[in-house]
């Protein structure tokens, strides 16, 4: 299975227009043309389209839990879309778009979590559509069109970063989680010292573009200094990214402690024999303050 590209966004509309009309698909423009993105030369009356963004929303999750089902060879591990961990205060109301556990379940227990995943993803490129025809046309990538897709919108990285911090700052329960949001299109560059900043503190652990071509000619973005955003190319990168994660110990903690405490905190986890008891040593320390 390939990773995000135009076919996606074409596969995308010819299904949905069995599900929608053309209007709750793209904007009509004055001259009766329907675009998936106001271009950036249009002049003419322009209208809101809200109606997509459910459809393309369920539409990528569906993509993205197939492509971790593909990439996972584990038999004891499974791709749970929207899925509930009430006890880190996930729920019906705001459940996990993506979750790789332990259990094959609507309803999961923090242990039985491997990784969560909130999916950013959108219409990257802009299509014409004739109604007449019913022909779909691509007519350029998204430096031509007014739109902001996925993580250039910045509205839509902030909504992200809210509900990931709600979920690591719930309850201690979630330090072992990482969480990972999902993007088709690269980071804008106010938010890439962000990333960065939220992956050293170990909020988020990434930002990851799962479109290796977002642009028609030229490049962008790989990665931020410190890996905050990545943009993968293959399936084969993404799965070394996964396997990364899923190998790793982590254990998100956080505090504000005067520097004598601190001093001796790493005192009395220096004692132990082994760097992993030092720093479980530590981590209990700092919890208990």
């Amino acid at each position: 299975m390939r990773l995000w590209n135009k076919n996606q966004e074409k596969l995308f509309f010819i299904k949905s227009k069995n599900l929608a009309f053309p209007s709750q698909l793209f904007y009509k423009g004055e001259d009766g043309k329907y675009f998936a993105y106001w271009p950036k030369g249009y002049r003419g009356r322009k209208s809101t389209l809200q109606s997509r963004n459910s459809l393309i929303g369920k539409y990528t999750e569906n993509w993205v839990r197939n492509l971790f089902d593909s990439l996972i060879d584990d038999e004891e591990l499974f791709v749970v879309k929207q899925a509930k961990i009430p006890s880190l205060g996930i729920t019906s109301r705001s459940p996990a778009d993506i979750v790789i556990s332990t259990e094959d379940k609507k309803i999961l227990k923090p242990d039985e979590v491997k990784i969560i995943f909130e999916v950013k993803m959108s219409i990257v490129w802009n299509w014409q559509y004739d109604i007449n025809s019913d022909k779909l046309t691509e007519i350029g990538d998204y430096r031509t069109h007014q739109g902001k897709p996925s993580f250039t919108r910045s509205d839509s990285i902030l909504k992200a970063i809210g509900k990931c911090i709600d979920i690591r700052v719930f309850n201690r329960q979630s330090s072992k989680i990482p969480i990972i949001v999902l993007g088709n299109a690269p980071l804008s560059n106010g938010f890439c010292k962000k990333a960065d900043y939220l992956k050293s503190a170990g909020i988020i652990q990434g930002f990851w573009s799962l479109n290796p071509f977002p642009l028609n000619h030229g490049n962008t973005r790989k990665t931020t200094p410190k890996g905050g955003f990545i943009r993968l190319d293959n399936t084969s990168e993404l799965k070394k990214h996964l396997n990364c994660l899923f190998n790793q110990n982590l254990n998100f903690f956080s505090g504000m402690e005067n520097l004598k405490d601190l001093g001796k905190y790493v005192e009395v986890a220096n004692k132990e024999s082994t760097y992993e008891n030092k720093g479980l040593a530590f981590l209990n320390l700092i919890k208990r303050s």
